[in-house]
């Protein structure tokens, strides 16, 4: 492939002339920049140029992990409402980056200006602005889940392995010491054979309450200014609301991912990626509570059959959301209470259990570490459990360091996109309900066509050209 220095042409004539993709070249932002020091220290000539699409609650949060590493100049900032109070920080942060509410001309005007882009916006909306970005040459970090659905997930693993740029899905912990315990406690044998494991994310939910009782979209004054056809975005149009806008839609199957989308990155990232779990061979809704077809159910229990990888055995990973949805144990680690603890053990609300032939490990969300348990026998084996770093680069600056060609993204999408592809098939699960076999080779749902047509549903009309690139 050939490569060209800057993006000249605008997004529609990038669009019209570039759907066979080798019709121009692409030269990735990390190859433009070179090797830098990623001191922290840069002089604004040597820091990366970055755009970040969605700057309210998690975008801005994101943007100030971004600035604290003393690595990006923010240029510009794009929000489909940018007088909502939610996106005022952001701006007042970045007072001389130019804003848009569409992020289409923001590339329109000044794609030649930027490397790199963040996008945080609602879930449905991920898709459009990282395959544009992507297209275009911009090394991207997008918020967790990746997409929300499984084939838009393809579509972007497909483009990010042709584009060549760097990529990082927004899941923190995936550079936090538990990533790094997690892998040389593989490499040393000590976590071998699972072949359970229980995650659990129990704590309450926006929708917890209402969504039960739910028959429709209710319908709420647009806020002033507010970019309604750009906040849709590939999705179907229905009544906006503050059940939607600002925090809410990740309560709504058309527009979020459910409690499983929002904390299965936090909680089964290091397990997918070293236990090569790849894509489960069926799925089934175990238990749907409160179940209501516009919105997540107040509890639902998940289970994923994956097969055999190389020496690995079969693995059955069960996902509990739900105050109160705990899982069952092995009658050694003591009776079940209440509030999900076990004698001096206590069930993380947001965590995991794996289960092996001879060792169970739990371990929370994120950052959090591994323990063998019960108690004793993490004490018994504790002098010769290896060592692993709890001083490498965080999750932004390790983005960000890639980009310079300095590190490797440990979320790209080559990690991220199957690990998200697994929440999308227990999405459908939950919304649907049933049991359905999955082909992981042809990447079908085998058995049930309404779930399969949920696979990879047609964009809204006018948002089919990002499904080209």
């Amino acid at each position: 492939m050939r490569t060209r220095s800057k993006v000249t042409l605008s997004r529609r004539s990038f669009i019209k002339t570039s759907t066979a993709f080798g019709a121009l070249t692409i030269l990735p932002a990390h190859l433009a920049l070179g090797k830098k020091s990623g001191s922290g220290h840069l002089p604004p000539s040597e820091k990366i140029n970055l755009a970040a699409i969605g700057i309210g609650n998690q975008g801005g949060s994101n943007i100030s992990g971004l600035l604290s590493t003393g690595m990006v100049n923010i240029v510009a900032l794009c929000d489909v409402d940018l007088n909502g109070k939610h996106t005022r920080k952001a701006q007042e942060a970045c007072p001389n980056a130019k804003t848009f509410t569409d992020f289409r001309k923001m590339f329109d005007e000044m794609a030649d200006e930027f490397d790199a882009v963040l996008i945080a916006t609602p879930d449905h909306s991920h898709f459009s602005a990282a395959m544009l970005a992507m297209s275009q040459g911009k090394s991207i970090y997008v918020q967790k889940p990746l997409a929300h659905t499984f084939g838009q997930c393809e579509r972007l693993m497909d483009m990010a392995k042709r584009s060549g740029v760097v990529t990082q899905m927004g899941n923190q912990g995936h550079s936090g010491g538990s990533y790094f315990q997690f892998q040389e406690w593989m490499k040393a044998g000590i976590i071998k054979d699972i072949t359970r494991i229980d995650a659990t994310m129990n704590s309450g939910r926006r929708w917890h309450g209402w969504g039960q009782d739910c028959t429709g979209y209710p319908e709420d004054p647009v806020p002033e200014g507010m970019n309604l056809d750009v906040w849709y975005d590939y999705a179907a149009v229905n009544p906006m609301s503050k059940e939607l806008h600002p925090k809410n839609w990740r309560s709504w199957f058309e527009y979020g991912s459910g409690a499983f989308g929002d904390w299965g990155p936090h909680i089964l990232d290091s397990c997918h990626e070293f236990l090569e779990l790849g894509l489960p061979t069926s799925v089934e809704a175990v238990m749907l509570k409160g179940h209501n077809k516009f919105v997540f159910p107040q509890a639902s229990t998940i289970r994923f059959d994956f097969p055999g990888r190389k020496e690995m055995p079969p693995c059955v990973v069960t996902w509990h959301d739900g105050v109160g949805n705990h899982p069952e144990l092995p009658e050694e680690l003591g009776p079940l209470a209440g509030d999900g603890s076990r004698g001096p053990l206590k069930m993380p609300s947001e965590g995991k259990i794996l289960h092996g032939k001879e060792l169970t490990f739990m371990a929370g969300a994120k950052s959090s570490p591994l323990y063998i348990v019960p108690k004793e026998k993490h004490l018994d084996l504790r002098t010769s459990l290896p060592k692993f770093t709890t001083k490498a680069s965080g999750h932004f600056e390790n983005f960000l360091l890639s980009i310079k060609g300095e590190e490797k993204a440990r979320s790209d999408f080559r990690v991220s996109g199957p690990l998200c592809q697994v929440f999308n098939l227990g999405m459908i699960s939950q919304r649907l309900g049933g049991t359905f076999t999955f082909d992981p080779v042809k990447k079908q749902i085998t058995d049930n066509a309404k779930a399969n047509a949920l696979l990879d549903p047609p964009p809204r009309k006018g948002w089919e050209e990002f499904y080209n690139l």
